[in-house]
């Protein structure tokens, strides 16, 4: 399995210097292998690359650089191009790769070697060829048999240094059930973030005082000169209000996520376009704010990782279907309770989808399911990896016999 870790580096006044410059430079090479691109007739990846060493005996401020970076750096800017060509055939419309200004640079790459994590003097550190040893904050132990791949150096908007460690593991995941008796269907929205078939359901993240505190401040960056000395310092607390929302989203939906991926055998979810879901009239900040494609990519691979069934299933009539006899009926959204004409079954609005979205997801799947259902859920401990604050019981009857199947395989 392929993974990374990003942890917070630390250098020093002079190992700063030397990662702008060599962020910088990087940049023109990058600009110097575009504009040969847009005038060589059809140049490739591996004629351009071998033409690094003879750039290295004219441009002699490249020896300073680790040949594995140059190479890198030519073999982004020729993705970046195939991914472009992709898109185009597939009937986007795609302009062209641009020219990097000062400043619009912000990473490049180790692959394969000239980096090592080592500890010195009880402190880990980050060897990074032609650059030295860099203090980092390993936060956390790797996985058994990991093995490091490659290292990612990026300089966020606030000035600010981090190493991707991309790793790689040979140890497959953990054996997947062959009956499944913890399963859980999740139905995510903007009231409640996520309704699932235990009856929980998790409060959305409330950042009005980080969206507070950011769009102060960049309204007093919009009375600053551009490009002056309290402009620039002004920028950087944009870019720190910005990376304040960013880190608390974050850290809500890897926590959200874990728990799903660790505590069930199989997770159910909307498989959601949310570019169309953005587009729609009405409130589209919320919906964009709730970076409901991001907790699905993070619990897919925490799936993966734990050995969970992951399953992404249709969403159309999750809402409208009724969970215990499969009768359809129109609600608008004010309506928050699911009350069936036809067989008399009321239940909470989401509650009723989590659960229409666990029964298709159990038979996509199409392996065994227990037939006994979930008991009824209590208010999670502190201790719970989802923060107890963001937990409320909705107090939902039991489930209906019609939501999970009997067992087949």
């Amino acid at each position: 399995m392929n993974f990374a870790y990003r942890f917070r580096l630390n250098p020093t006044p002079s190992q700063q210097e030397q990662l702008a410059w060599t962020l910088d430079t990087c940049r023109q090479v990058r600009n110097h292998f575009l504009h040969r691109m847009n005038r060589v007739e059809n140049p490739t990846y591996t004629s351009e690359q071998n033409r690094l060493p003879d750039l290295k005996e004219r441009w002699t401020e490249l020896q300073d650089i680790n040949s594995k970076v140059l190479q890198m750096v030519v073999r982004r800017l020729y993705t970046d191009r195939s991914n472009l060509r992709k898109k185009k055939e597939k009937g986007h419309t795609v302009g062209q790769l641009k020219w990097k200004g000062k400043g619009d640079y912000y990473s490049f790459e180790y692959n394969q070697s000239g980096f090592e994590l080592k500890k010195t003097s009880g402190q880990d550190r980050l060897y990074l060829n032609k650059i030295g040893d860099v203090p980092v904050v390993a936060h956390r132990e790797f996985p058994d048999n990991a093995q490091v791949k490659g290292v990612v150096v990026k300089r966020e908007p606030t000035g600010n240094w981090y190493a991707s460690l991309q790793l790689e593991t040979p140890d497959d995941p953990p054996k997947k059930p062959d009956e499944l008796t913890e399963t859980v269907g999740i139905d995510v929205g903007i009231l409640n973030y996520a309704t699932d078939t235990d009856g929980t359901a998790v409060e959305s993240l409330d950042l009005s005082d980080e969206r507070e505190r950011l769009e102060r401040a960049q309204r007093d960056l919009s009375r600053k000169e551009h490009g002056s000395n309290n402009w620039e310092e002004q920028r950087k607390t944009v870019s720190r209000r910005h990376a304040d929302l960013k880190r608390k989203r974050r850290d809500f939906l890897h926590k959200l996520s874990n728990h799903y991926a660790s505590e069930y055998d199989l997770v159910a979810v909307e498989d959601l376009d949310t570019k169309v879901l953005i587009e729609l009239p009405g409130n589209s900040r919320n919906r964009a704010g709730a970076a409901w494609s991001m907790f699905l990519r993070m619990l897919e691979y925490k799936c993966e990782r734990e050995g969970t069934y992951f399953v992404a299933v249709d969403p159309a009539g999750t809402t409208k279907e009724c969970a215990a006899c499969g009768a359809e009926t129109d609600k608008p959204l004010w309506v928050r309770e699911h009350s069936c004409p036809s067989c008399g079954f009321t239940a909470d609005r989401d509650w009723n989808a989590a659960w229409n979205i666990l029964s298709r997801g159990i038979k996509q799947l199409g392996v065994g399911c227990s037939e006994t259902t979930p008991a009824e859920t209590a208010l999670p401990t502190e201790t719970d990896s989802v923060s107890a604050k963001c937990v409320v019981e909705t107090g939902s009857p039991e489930p209906p016999e019609r939501a999970v199947p009997a067992a087949s395989k």
